[in-house]
Formats: C-alpha cells, sequence, structure tokens
C-alpha cells in the first residue's frame, strides 16, 4: 500500500513525491491539447469551479482545522496561530499578485497584471496558473511536514489525501492552460510544454514547505493556517471570477460544489 511505501522515507521526500504527483496530473490535463483544439466555455467553467471547490474544502479540513487543534493543545488563544497564518498567506500571495507579471485567461493582453513587462501573452498565461500553484504546493509540504510531528490532528493518510484531492483538480487546470494556448496559434507541443510547466513550482513549494516545519516545529499551526490562506486568495481572485465569464453560472457554482464535497469525502474517509 502507498502509505507503508511512503512511511520508509524522510517528510521532506515524501513531500517530494506527492507534489510530483500533482505536477504530473497536470501534465496530464495538460496532455488533452494533443486530442481537442478548443475547449467549451461551459466546460471550463466547470472545471475552474470545480478546482475552486477543492481548494475551499483542502483549505478548511486539511489545513485551518488542523492547525486550530494543534494551536488548543499549545496556545491560550488557539484562534491566533490560524488567524495570523491565514492572514499572512493571503497577504504574500497580494504581494507576489502585484509583482509577478501574469494575465488571467479571459482577459486581454493589455490587463496583464504585476510588473510590467514585454512578455508574450502566452509566457504571462502560464505564470498566472504558475501562481496559484505555488500555495497548493505549499500546502501538500506543509501536510507531510505536519504528519511527521506525530500530532493527532495531522497524520500521513490526511497528506496523502490532501495530494490526492490537488492532483485531481490539477486536471482540468492543466487543460485550461495548454488548449486555449493552442487555440492562440501554439503548436500542440509547445502548447503542452507550457501547459505542464505551470505545474513545476509545485515540487519546489513542497518540498520548502515539508522542510520549514520540521525544522521550525512551533510553526505549524502558522504554517498550516498560511497555506489556507493563500489558497483562498486564490480562489476569490482568480477562480471564481473566472468560473463567472459566461452568462449561464449555474455550471461553475455546480462545479465548484462537486469539488468541494469530493475533497470533503478524500479528508474525512482517509484523514
Amino acid at each position: 500500500m502507498i502509505i507503508e511505501w511512503l512511511k520508509g522515507f524522510n517528510p521532506i521526500i515524501q513531500a517530494l513525491f506527492a507534489t510530483l504527483f500533482t505536477w504530473g496530473v497536470t501534465a496530464l490535463g495538460a496532455s488533452l491539447v494533443f486530442f481537442f483544439k478548443n475547449i467549451n466555455r461551459k466546460v471550463l467553467n466547470a472545471m475552474l469551479g470545480f478546482a475552486a471547490g477543492v481548494m475551499i474544502a483542502a483549505s478548511f479540513w486539511s489545513l485551518l482545522a488542523p492547525a486550530i487543534e494543534m494551536a488548543e493543545q499549545t496556545s491560550k488563544t488557539p484562534w491566533v496561530p490560524a488567524a495570523v497564518g491565514f492572514l499572512s498567506g493571503g497577504a504574500f500571495l497580494l504581494a507576489v499578485d502585484k509583482i509577478l507579471p501574469h494575465l488571467h485567461l479571459s482577459q486581454p493582453i493589455q490587463n496583464a497584471e504585476g510588473i510590467k513587462t514585454s512578455w508574450q501573452r502566452s509566457i504571462l498565461l502560464v505564470l498566472a496558473i504558475t501562481l496559484h500553484n505555488i500555495p497548493e504546493g505549499l500546502a501538500v509540504g506543509v501536510a507531510f511536514g505536519a504528519a511527521a510531528a506525530n500530532l493527532p490532528s495531522a497524520s500521513l493518510v490526511g497528506a496523502v489525501a490532501l495530494a490526492i484531492g490537488i492532483g485531481i483538480q490539477n486536471f482540468p487546470e492543466g487543460a485550461a492552460v495548454s488548449i486555449p494556448l493552442r487555440r492562440e496559434g501554439f503548436s500542440r507541443f509547445k502548447s503542452f510544454m507550457y501547459g505542464q510547466a505551470s505545474g513545476i513550482v509545485e515540487p519546489i513549494a513542497g518540498v520548502i514547505g515539508a522542510f520549514a516545519v520540521i525544522a521550525m516545529k512551533p510553526i505549524l499551526p502558522y504554517a498550516l493556517s498560511f497555506a489556507a490562506g493563500a489558497m483562498i486568495f486564490v480562489v476569490i481572485e482568480e477562480l471564481i471570477p473566472e468560473s463567472q465569464q459566461d452568462s449561464k453560472t449555474d455550471i461553475s457554482t455546480i462545479g465548484a460544489m462537486v469539488g468541494f464535497v469530493i475533497m470533503m469525502i478524500l479528508d474525512v474517509a482517509l484523514g
């Protein structure tokens, strides 16, 4: 069984394996560009809504709730680490959002955010997805680091459940990058390479997250909450607005609810 196999490795290596898996699923989703040149707007909205639902559920069930439980064991005011970490995660993504040049899927190039550059539209689109893959990789890494602390509220099974949930929502994300690039005139192979490249930051962020919480155990509640805040920032700032571009928004709402339920089931059943 995969859990028993993972137990034989250092938590940082576990986090690396898990985030390589989530990156691999991103690449798998990006490979759909070899079969499709266009993606229906309703399908895209459903994909984005689904990703938002998974990230919202993961933020609470896999990150905030364990952070609060840990803080209750060590702090007289258990809400402080959760609140400080959560807001810090949002502030970090806000700062990166202001600095890193990027462009959201449905926007013209003149609406690119971050520092102004002359970079091509394709690069800016990939960077937009890369931006919100940072908290996903960080969340998985922190979860594996927390599991190594042998606390009741954090387990290896729960960390694996989180990685599976993030992986599931990375599949439509990969397609949501590569297929629009193909529609803009890029070759299938180049569109695929750009699409999978958007997930390369996840193993990097995962290893950093795991190392940080192992090296500094007292920051665990803050680190878990930080990852949750960063993910919620991405959901509200990018995924939900992107999924509501069409006049018929019910499909994205349903996608979000389905994503939330699937992640909740994964965490409760496995974690």
